[in-house]
């Protein structure tokens, strides 16, 4: 399996319901380094997986939704405590879609998988991965 990695980051702020939270349930701020690496089995036409400037410009895209955001004020967040996993798959699901609709190019009908991993800091991350469907 092959697979290439690119990084951004985005910064937020949110807060948590549930006493499993702790502090962590006052309003707060987060930046998160996002990796996400793209998988296939065999390269391209032109021997990559994908496309890393196009990968690089969607991902960043995809990050400007909530970069500089209070995510606890997003409709589609109400309600919902925005973990570092819980965005992890956000991500990897805007991520998947800009892909299905042809975003990254030609070449990245072949990716066969997705992982979004996010850092909190340098001791503590949290990925989601799934297999992307034609």
């Amino acid at each position: 399996m092959y697979s290439v990695t690119v990084r951004d980051h985005f910064m937020i702020a949110h807060s948590f319901r549930g006493e499993t939270f702790g502090p962590a349930q006052a309003l707060h701020g987060a930046t998160y380094v996002v990796d996400v690496e793209f998988r296939r089995e065999a390269l391209d036409a032109d021997n990559v997986v994908v496309d890393i400037g196009r990968a690089t410009g969607v991902l960043k895209q995809v990050l400007g939704a909530y970069n500089f955001r209070n995510l606890d004020e997003m409709v589609e967040f109400e309600g919902i405590n925005t973990t570092t996993e819980f965005m992890a798959r956000a991500v990897f699901d805007a991520m998947a879609a800009r892909i299905a609709a042809g975003d990254l190019g030609v070449g990245a009908k072949g990716l066969v998988g997705l992982k979004v991993t996010l850092g909190e800091s340098h001791a503590a991350w949290a990925s989601y991965e799934g297999v992307l469907r034609e």
